[in-house]
């Protein structure tokens, strides 16, 4: 019937019983397969990483304003890589930068939640918050 019909006859599900076959244009099939899959890799959100780097004796309006950034970033659908950077005999003091990630935490509690517990590397301390 396919070939009396200039058309091909595909094989659309091998697996049930009888197998599934319909006669199409393979080519148009396979085109219109193409353009669905196309059009669904464009709908999708991919979801970056943003990072947000403080030292451990930040000021007040300095801290208010990587919160502001940090509230945007996961509002728009991004994670938030909050970094702590030490300098010399700030490694001494490494509670101090705990206590300041902490209060990130606090503050945007009901917007994120955190992904990666604050944690050292190096002579960087960070935590990774997801949006909720």
């Amino acid at each position: 019937m396919a070939y009396e019909a200039g058309l091909d006859l595909v094989e659309i599900s091998p697996n049930a019983n009888p197998p599934v076959c319909k006669v199409l244009d393979y080519g148009k099939y396979k085109y219109q397969a193409q353009k669905k899959a196309a059009e669904a890799r464009k709908k999708q959100k991919t979801i970056d990483i943003k990072e947000i780097k403080m030292r451990p004796n930040i000021d007040t309006h300095d801290y208010d304003v990587k919160m502001r950034n940090t509230r945007r970033f996961l509002d728009n659908g991004d994670k938030v890589k909050v970094t702590i950077r030490f300098r010399g005999r700030e490694m001494a003091h490494q509670n101090l930068g705990l206590q300041l990630l902490h209060r990130v935490r606090d503050e945007i509690d009901e917007v994120a939640k955190v992904e990666f517990q604050p944690r050292m590397e190096g002579r960087q301390m960070i935590m990774i918050l997801a949006p909720r």
